[in-house]
């Protein structure tokens, strides 16, 4: 474990978060794919396999170090659990909702990400990036037009995404300033995987329908490989972006991935916004261009 001391670099880490919200919904929309033909539980499981099949090769070879001490290991296993409920509840919600409104939904997040950063991170929450997430959330409001009447209780679904990935973000910043992201990711997503695997243990003699493991065909396969890979890359640079800007920075230019995920879920899906939806994703991405200018004009000076 590495304590070395870390500069940040805000442009980067912006740059950064920015390719994580163009990646990060091409992932969910393959798990959108995947939902109705392979149970959520198992599509989580097979994404933090690969993730580790993919990195724990690379932390050995290149001897990157595994020692982390007490305190590290037990942020990392909370960490990994609030990963799970993240991805698990954003892929359920899949099951629902378009891909566009689910994760605008899930845009309450920043908003919690700031008052986490303020309260636990003692980090400088100013007008600016106050603002900016303001006129983010007013853009996220008129992108999200759920039928409550249609989907129920499933529309809340992505509340427990923005709750558990606020938390995930603030561990995340904690430890990306003290360790390699690399290592971090490897050995979250060992973590991980013994989760899922004691959790499909547990309930295995109960025959529980969504907790039942199923044989993927080859298709399938190449599609859960495809989310892995896709994911462990997503979440590989937002650990990064982490670990060069502080969380308050980041926190509006998440807004950004509003318009990836409104694109990709109309190449893929046909969902298109009406114009109501269309203005509030202008509006959303005009907050996140903002922040990424004021942020250059900060680190220039």
């Amino acid at each position: 474990m590495s304590n070395q001391p870390h500069t940040d670099r805000p442009l980067l880490g912006i740059l950064l978060m920015a390719a994580f919200c163009a990646l990060a919904p091409f992932a969910d929309s393959i798990a959108k794919l995947l939902g109705d033909s392979i149970p959520v539980i198992q599509i989580v499981t097979i994404r933090f396999a690969i993730q580790l099949i993919i990195l724990l090769p690379i932390v050995l070879f290149t001897r990157r170090d595994l020692r982390m001490s007490p305190r590290t290991l037990a942020m990392l296993f909370l960490r990994s659990i609030l990963h799970i409920i993240g991805i698990g509840a954003m892929f359920m919600s899949l099951l629902y909702l378009p891909l566009a409104e689910a994760i605008a939904i899930a845009f309450v997040e920043p908003f919690l990400l700031l008052l986490l950063a303020w309260l636990i991170l003692k980090e400088h929450i100013g007008p600016h990036r106050l603002t900016a997430c303001a006129v983010g959330f007013i853009g996220t409001l008129l992108v999200i037009q759920p039928s409550f009447a249609a989907v129920g209780g499933a529309a809340l679904l992505p509340l427990v995404v923005a709750v558990a990935f606020a938390g995930f973000m603030v561990v995340t910043r904690h430890l990306a300033t003290r360790a390699d992201p690399i290592t971090l990711q490897a050995v979250s997503g060992g973590m991980a995987l013994v989760v899922l695997g004691f959790v499909l243990l547990l309930s295995a003699p109960f025959n529980i329908q969504s907790l039942t493991l199923i044989a993927p065909n080859r298709p399938d396969w190449a599609l859960l490989v495809l989310l892995g890979a896709l994911g462990t890359l997503a979440h590989l640079i937002m650990t990064w972006s982490l670990k060069y800007a502080p969380t308050a920075t980041l926190a509006p230019v998440q807004y950004l991935e509003i318009p990836f995920a409104t694109f990709i879920g109309w190449m893929i899906f046909g969902d298109l916004p009406n114009g109501l939806a269309a203005l509030g994703i202008v509006i959303t991405v005009a907050a996140g261009l903002y922040i990424v200018m004021r942020e250059h004009r900060v680190a220039q000076a």
